[in-house]
């Protein structure tokens, strides 16, 4: 009776109690099998994560930038992982009924929300510099493509002067292995050396036929520039090459080169491709060829005004090779064959220069001119010049000089008394 009695008070005193909601340690024995595996993943998630952070410390020694995109992305996936098993461990397990601004759990999930925003926004800078660098990267490419496509329209306007097609082109540079030439000014320069040169080459058998001949070598020097004071008496030969320059230009500034043409309405392309023709070509060939040409009366003219009627009767004893040129023929003597490369040059170096748009221009330096070394270029090397003498002066222009755009090729003189290194 006693113990029935006892019975009856505590279900009535427990149906007066307030159920509230079951423990955490509970609620998780309830479910072994859940928690187990939750855990399970929790654990596999952190070592995971440590893996991926592993990764990324080890990325930066050596530093590889595309290792260490590719291990962040695996922390940030790894954390977001973590926080979706947070989440779900949340949503299945009962909150308490009472819940203060202070409690635990909701500041623990205001700072975890805190931390993923401040990973959001390091992100957001990371893809802001990514696309940044993309930018750049496109700027870059696209300046490569500008300056292929301008290589391209340069290379395909150099074929069309040439007659080839770009496909002629590359089967052209696949049996040759010559590629095309470029309309460059670095060709043009190369084309000045060749024509310097080659008034060099054909001053040295000329002094020589002269002093076979018994010239007075100062004498001839003296009348071709007089009062030139030589630091040397073998410098006199540059007396000699400035004769051969000087009428070899002379005419250089127009267009026909003073040569009496018929209808001559030549485009920049004519001249290029002309050019082009003619520079792997032996000049006797070409004379042989078309003797009347406007390159046949170029060398005749040229001919007939560097070498001096009675010069060439002491060389040879009579005048017969210069009116055979005066008739209208080529001799291949030694002597003339000697003379056409010198008029080669030169003719190149002129197609050349109306090539260009707009055309190159000749410029000139006159007897007694101070020196400047922007516009100038000695001719002798070894010159002693103090900083308290004047300022030497030209006394002979072996080469003039030419404007081409906005580059300046120096034209070649021979200084007046001045002292050379020995």
């Amino acid at each position: 009776m006693l113990v029935t009695e006892a019975k009856d008070n505590q279900l009535r005193e427990s149906s007066s109690q307030k159920v509230h909601p079951q423990p955490m340690e509970e609620a998780m024995n309830q479910k072994p099998e859940a928690v187990e595996a939750l855990i399970s993943k929790l654990f596999a998630n952190i070592s995971s994560l440590k893996s991926a952070y592993i990764q990324l410390q080890g990325a930066h020694t050596p530093y590889d930038p595309e290792k260490i995109q590719a291990a962040d992305k695996l922390v940030i996936s790894e954390l977001k992982k973590l926080s979706e098993l947070k989440h779900f461990y949340r949503e299945n397990n009962p909150k308490p009924v009472c819940v203060s601004p202070q409690d635990s759990r909701l500041a623990a999930e205001i700072q975890e929300q805190q931390s993923l925003l401040k990973t959001y926004e390091v992100m957001v800078k990371k893809f802001q510099s990514e696309i940044q660098n993309k930018d750049s990267e496109i700027h870059q490419l696209q300046q490569q493509i500008e300056e292929a496509n301008q290589k391209k329209v340069k290379l395909e306007k150099n074929l069309k002067l040439r007659g080839l097609s770009m496909k002629d082109s590359e089967a052209s540079a696949d049996e040759n292995g010559i590629s095309p030439v470029d309309l460059t000014p670095d060709l043009f320069i190369s084309a000045v050396e060749g024509a310097f040169k080659a008034i060099h080459d054909f001053s040295k058998p000329l002094i020589n036929m002269m002093k076979a001949a018994g010239w007075d070598l100062d004498a001839a020097a003296n009348s071709v520039e007089s009062n030139v004071i030589y630091a040397k008496r073998a410098h006199k030969k540059y007396a000699f090459e400035s004769h051969i320059c000087q009428r070899m230009f002379c005419g250089f500034q127009h267009e026909s080169f003073s040569i009496k043409v018929d209808d001559l309405a030549l485009k920049k392309e004519d001249f290029f491709r002309e050019f082009l023709s003619l520079k792997d070509m032996d000049p006797l060939d070409m004379l042989g060829q078309n003797p009347d040409s406007i390159f046949g009366k170029f060398c005749r003219s040229k001919y007939l005004l560097v070498v001096h009627p009675k010069m060439e009767a002491s060389f040879f004893g009579n005048l017969d090779q210069r009116n055979h040129v005066a008739g209208g023929g080529h001799p291949r003597t030694p002597f003339y064959q000697v003379f056409l490369k010198l008029a080669k040059a030169i003719w190149l170096l002129h197609r050349l220069a109306y090539s260009f748009d707009p055309n190159v221009k000749v410029f000139q330096v006159k007897k007694g001119n101070e020196f400047s070394e922007v516009y100038m270029d000695s001719v002798v090397k070894n010159l002693i010049i103090n900083e308290n003498d004047p300022k030497p002066k030209v006394g002979l222009m072996v080469m003039p000089g030419f404007l081409i755009g906005g580059t300046i090729i120096q034209s070649r003189v021979y200084l007046s008394g001045v002292k050379v290194a020995e």
